[in-house]
């Protein structure tokens, strides 16, 4: 919305677009590595490690187009969340306005870069551990999946879908919508 008010120019929005990205895959990598180092994967009968994986190959496996469609579904959904929380007046508004975007994208798997930075790495170690595979009942074609070539597949193609649901289909329309200045003759 800044860019299309002409408040920031395409290469400072870019710019903030790759650094607030490359800091989420950090902090992804890094929730990852403490999840790992806590267990996470073995607790509750190692059940989280099994969902884990299950996630996971099921997101890597996504084609580019299923992938990318499925990020535009999810990123109108987050930012309508987004923006139902600014327009909430108290903390119990804005918790009952997020509720039912995000849990409408996580029920139906829509596609969440940010999010699969996380539960894809976190499916690639548990596929590591022969114990969890096991009680995943993991097919070849399952693991297959778990790849850093199908990672990044996924990553790309719910990075585009993401940036277009939100920046098209809700910024964008937000925009036309509410703030754009008619032009007069």
């Amino acid at each position: 919305m800044a860019w299309a008010q002409r408040k920031v120019s395409t290469s400072e929005m870019l710019r903030n677009w790759v650094w607030i990205w490359l800091a989420n895959m950090v902090g992804a990598f890094g929730t990852v590595a403490v999840a790992y180092l806590a267990g996470v994967l073995h607790s509750v009968d190692m059940n989280v490690g099994v969902q884990a994986i299950k996630i996971a190959s099921s997101k890597a496996g996504l084609g580019f187009i299923e992938a990318f469609f499925l990020g535009i579904f999810c990123n109108a959904l987050v930012c309508m969340a987004v923006w139902l929380g600014f327009a909430a007046r108290s903390v119990t508004d804005k918790i009952l306005a997020l509720i039912f975007p995000i849990t409408a994208y996580v029920s139906m798997g829509f596609e969440h870069c940010i999010a699969n930075m996380f539960i894809i790495p976190l499916g690639m170690l548990a596929a590591a551990d022969p114990a969890v595979v096991i009680l995943a009942h993991a097919t070849p074609e399952m693991l297959a999946t778990l790849s850093m070539s199908d990672f990044i597949h996924n990553i790309a193609a719910a990075t585009l879908g993401n940036i277009f649901g939100g920046s098209v289909l809700v910024a964008l329309m937000y925009y036309l919508i509410y703030l754009r200045q008619p032009q007069h003759p």
